[in-house]
């Protein structure tokens, strides 16, 4: 299946950049481009894509706005677009905001090409996905306010989670794929696949970004615990 591609920059250059890269992959066709958050809302209406790589900082209505209605908008439809947020390092006060909007995953500007295409892939398939990176920085932004290891017992929301679910949502929060916890548990991806199910399941989440934001809210993501 072709994974229908909207850019979303207000520098043409970039689109143009983003559209060389993208329109060599086989599976990646791009359906339209838009250079800000107000006509990335028009156009995600008209054209329906499946990705919306959207830029932060545009004129006008920005790219979490945009996000944000582009989402709950396309919610009530059976089409959806997953929205892919790209970002610079000077953007952390967006980070939080973007994933709360809706986003499905949120990476750098200087990602490499090969890593850019492999996040279309992993959020048009319905999972999502934060740059390593990203996650650190992250952690360092709620670290002031995180309890520590410490200070708390798990947080009365995750009581519902065994400790197997709970070690898989820990793991989430550090950026492990599902064939990495795999490996670092010594299951099945498919048993990954069922915990990571059962933690979104019961704590009513949407995705593993959620997952993500959720565990560091609840201090269950400690600072110190990835390094």
């Amino acid at each position: 299946m072709t994974i229908r591609v909207l850019l979303v920059d207000d520098q043409p250059l970039l689109r143009t950049g983003f559209r060389f890269i993208l329109e060599a992959e086989p599976d990646i066709t791009v359906v339209g481009e838009a250079g800000d958050g107000a006509t990335a809302m028009d156009q995600s209406r008209a054209l329906l894509p499946d990705v919306v790589l959207m830029d932060v900082r545009m004129p006008g209505t920005d790219g979490i706005e945009a996000t944000r209605r582009i989402v709950k908008d396309a919610a009530p439809s059976a089409h959806v677009p997953k929205v892919l947020v790209l970002t610079t390092f000077d953007l952390d006060e967006y980070i939080v905001e973007a994933l709360r909007a809706g986003a499905s995953g949120f990476l750098l500007k200087d990602v490499p090409p090969d890593d850019l295409v492999q996040a279309i892939r992993v959020v048009a398939a319905g999972d999502a996905i934060v740059a390593p990176s990203v996650t650190r920085r992250l952690l360092d932004k709620f670290a002031a306010r995180l309890p520590s290891a410490h200070q708390q017992a798990t947080p009365a929301r995750l009581d519902r989670l065994t400790e197997r679910e709970l070690e898989v949502l820990r793991l989430i929060a550090k950026g492990m794929s599902n064939a990495e916890i795999a490996a670092g548990l010594v299951v099945s991806e498919t048993t990954v696949k069922t915990h990571v199910g059962n933690v979104l399941t019961k704590l009513g989440l949407r995705d593993r970004v959620q997952a993500v934001v959720l565990a560091y809210e609840t201090g269950l993501a400690v600072p110190g615990s990835f390094s």
